[in-house]
């Protein structure tokens, strides 16, 4: 499982505001098969197989264009692991359960 953080960025748009890129971007993303996504105040989480995962983020990049924009900045963090199951929430347990041992003064391992 990868999960993905893409932010896409129009440029040469009209107005300051990308509100209405950005519902066309979670659109074209409800198409998508075999991913989950959640979308943040800054970027979108995406989390599938990697070729799915880059099949969704192709799909992103190329939705500003097709609304209109002159040019599209994306950028990518992907995290791929594949030596144990992986997801946001399983990461984000993981922190969570660290931070309730140091709060208790147990040593995480």
């Amino acid at each position: 499982m990868a999960i993905a953080e893409v932010t896409v960025i129009p440029i040469g748009t009209d107005s300051t505001s990308l509100s209405s890129y950005v519902v066309e971007m979670q659109r074209v993303l409800h198409q998508q098969k075999g991913i989950s996504y959640e979308l943040t105040s800054m970027s979108t989480i995406i989390e599938g197989s990697l070729d799915d995962v880059f099949t969704a983020i192709a799909a992103l990049h190329e939705a500003p264009f097709t609304s209109g924009a002159k040019r599209v900045s994306t950028s990518i963090k992907i995290d791929d692991r594949r030596d144990k199951e992986s997801s946001s929430v399983l990461k984000l347990q993981s922190v969570a359960a660290k931070l309730k041992a140091a709060d208790k003064g147990i040593k995480p391992s």
